[in-house]
């Protein structure tokens, strides 16, 4: 355990500890709090994008409708926003995987588009999302990987001639239903629930955790959500931090 963390965190991990070592259908519940320590930056912090200058904001440009009516402006966000490549998973993302590994936990269900649980080793991961790295083609269907999209200006094109698009959801797009299905059916049968990184302002995926009703809802996040008080433990510190003074026993 790391000394120079306050003794109210060192119990809160300390019971965190017990509960893992207790736990086993673990599922774990992320948002962009998971990212930011490799160097991705979020949406809703003080210096997140909602607070940068744009022509438009980003949620408009991150819209269906934007994408339809202005595809080299959403690209041109796109690109230097969202595509993110010279990243690595964090203490986080391989804690879980390795957590994983141990048998304990079910799954990861992220709000985040990265990919970076799967490069840190997670194998069961729900991408409420979408992911930056699946990409198709708006005419023939056909998929493209992320190379399709940095290397392609201004509108990235399949052979075909077609419109490619990031399987992301966007603003005013729905969630897909088997991914919405397979999400509350881990949360629906998890013994233990680790939410972090995540404000929990976003919906429908942050209501999600309603459906949970095992032995331990676990928190952790920098600043303050609607559903602290639900919570059997809240943390509120960063996801590395906590996870760096954790172990699989």
């Amino acid at each position: 355990m790391d000394q120079n963390i306050t003794p109210e965190l060192k119990e809160k991990i300390e019971a965190l500890q017990t509960i893992l070592d207790n736990g086993k259908r673990i599922v774990f519940f992320g948002g962009a709090g998971v990212s930011t320590e490799s160097g991705i930056p979020d949406f809703r912090s003080a210096d997140g994008l909602y607070h940068q200058k744009y022509k438009y904001n980003p949620e408009t440009i991150l819209s269906h409708s934007f994408f339809v009516q202005k595809p080299e402006e959403f690209y041109e966000f796109y690109r230097d926003k969202m595509i993110v490549t010279n990243v690595e998973p964090n203490i986080t993302h391989r804690f879980l995987a390795k957590l994983e590994e141990a048998g304990k936990l079910s799954g990861v269900i992220t709000q985040n588009i990265d990919g970076l649980h799967q490069a840190g080793g997670s194998e069961n991961v729900i991408e409420l999302h979408g992911s930056i790295h699946r990409n198709y083609c708006m005419k023939c269907g056909k998929f493209h990987p992320l190379t399709a999209m940095i290397g392609s200006e201004p509108v990235p094109r399949c052979e075909c001639g077609g419109m490619l698009k990031p399987d992301v959801v966007l603003y005013e797009e729905s969630l897909k239903d088997n991914d919405i299905d397979t999400a509350l059916a881990l949360i629906s049968h998890a013994d233990v629930l680790i939410v972090g990184g995540t404000s929990l302002s976003v919906y429908p995926a942050a209501s999600f955790i309603r459906y949970f009703q095992g032995s331990h809802l676990v928190l952790i996040n920098k600043s303050s959500t609607p559903y602290d008080n639900n919570a059997d433990l809240l943390i509120q510190a960063g996801l590395g931090e906590v996870f760096s003074n954790l172990s699989i026993h």
